[in-house]
């Protein structure tokens, strides 16, 4: 068989990414389809990837070497919930023809952000079948949970983090050989990422990380009409905190200017705050082995942290619902709650009460389980799915009879 003939024969795998927070997610799984011998990948980056206020992280992408299909301009440059309904339409315009021209086998989604609801309703139309990962998870505190949803019943072969999202998405009416445990393919750093030792992460960062350090990842909760509602009380806290504070971009969702412009005031005026637009995935997986707690209410704190038993103030609602493990602390959105959580964070005590804790959400070998099932899963028939028998109950007959 010739090289062209070869080649012509590889499954083509397309993985959709719109954001640093998911790209650190997908780095491993890509590095394993872009190596697989039987897969064509193709990455299609939108969104914030492309938009300098969050960095322009398309470059990442494409330092790592990953082959770019298509860079797909949609993030509105707004504040608002309409700028984000709208920012789907663009995606959906410009995926439409993306996709039509490179038209994967398989296209792969991570996660819940919203902006993946449109290469979920391009895939639709094109009849391309769709791998979800990280469904069957639970955050009631954003409009995360319902796309996360949608896109479970949306996709075709689906990639959870824990046992009991697998069997959320089979109790969803999913068939229970589409679904797969694979673990959060963010653990993967762990096991297969060289991690920045104290010096040179302070190196790398240009902070001196005295302790106590505090990382902070807050994010809008959408599912509020003001999506900052939490935000006056989480910087009231913050004001007070002790040692130092490095301070993470929120995402690109409505609000989330408004938060980077507190977030640059606090730090003009509290010393030993630091803002960072991005930090690479390797940067942040190092800063959370060597930082002494996490406050916010980022899902980085529930799904990552626990890896190193990091102490975490898990403020309001945003991640309501979603598994933890004993190294998160919840904490109410009131500036004393807060402060009362944090301080035993900071408790030696309870950072030793985390020794031998294990992390929920795997093991670092989702990628291995991710690459192997895409390379290898039927597609005859894939789009069709069966429908779950349902059973008849008493409470049914009896509301037919009225």
């Amino acid at each position: 068989m010739s090289a062209e003939v070869s080649a012509s024969a590889r499954r083509r795998i397309g993985v959709v990414t719109t954001s640093r927070a998911d790209y650190s997610h997908l780095y491993w799984p890509l590095r394993e389809l872009a190596a697989h011998p039987e897969i064509e990948l193709g990455v299609f980056a939108l969104a914030a990837h492309l938009a300098p206020q969050f960095g322009n992280t398309i470059a990442e992408i494409e330092r790592d070497g990953f082959p770019v299909q298509a860079r797909i301009e949609c993030l509105l440059s707004s504040d608002t919930d309409t700028g984000m309904a709208k920012t789907i339409g663009l995606a959906i315009l410009g995926l439409a023809d993306a996709l039509t021209a490179w038209r994967p086998d398989l296209l792969l989604l991570i996660a819940d952000r919203y902006e993946m609801l449109a290469p979920a309703a391009t895939a639709l139309a094109l009849r391309i079948p769709i791998a979800h990962i990280e469904g069957g998870e639970v955050s009631q505190g954003a409009i995360d949970d319902q796309v996360r949803n949608a896109l479970t019943k949306l996709a075709h072969v689906h990639f959870t983090s824990t046992e009991t999202a697998r069997l959320r998405v089979i109790a969803m009416g999913e068939e229970a050989w589409r679904v797969h445990r694979a673990g959060a393919p963010s653990l993967d750093h762990l096991r297969r990422s060289t991690l920045l030792d104290r010096a040179a992460l302070e190196a790398r960062l240009g902070v001196q990380l005295a302790p106590p350090t505090i990382v902070v990842a807050w994010h809008p909760v959408t599912i509020l009409r003001d999506t900052n509602a939490e935000a006056d009380a989480f910087f009231a806290a913050l004001e007070g905190a002790p040692g130092q504070i490095v301070f993470v971009y929120p995402n690109a969702d409505a609000g989330g200017l408004a938060l980077i412009e507190r977030a640059r005031a606090l730090a003009a005026r509290r010393a030993l705050t630091h803002l960072f637009v991005n930090l690479d995935p390797v940067a942040y997986w190092s800063l959370l082995s060597q930082a002494d707690a996490l406050i916010g209410n980022s899902s980085s704190g529930i799904m990552e942290a626990a890896s190193f038993a990091l102490p975490v103030v898990n403020v309001g609602m945003r991640q309501q619902g979603r598994e933890r493990a004993r190294n998160t602390i919840d904490a109410p959105a009131e500036p004393e709650s807060i402060r009362t959580a944090l301080e035993r964070a900071l408790d030696p005590a309870f950072r030793l009460s985390l020794t031998g804790m294990t992390n929920p959400y795997g093991d670092g070998t989702a990628a291995e389980t991710i690459a192997r099932v895409l390379a290898t899963v039927a597609l005859d028939g894939l789009l069709v799915k069966q429908p779950v028998p349902v059973a008849r109950s008493a409470e049914v007959d009896d509301l037919e009879r009225i």
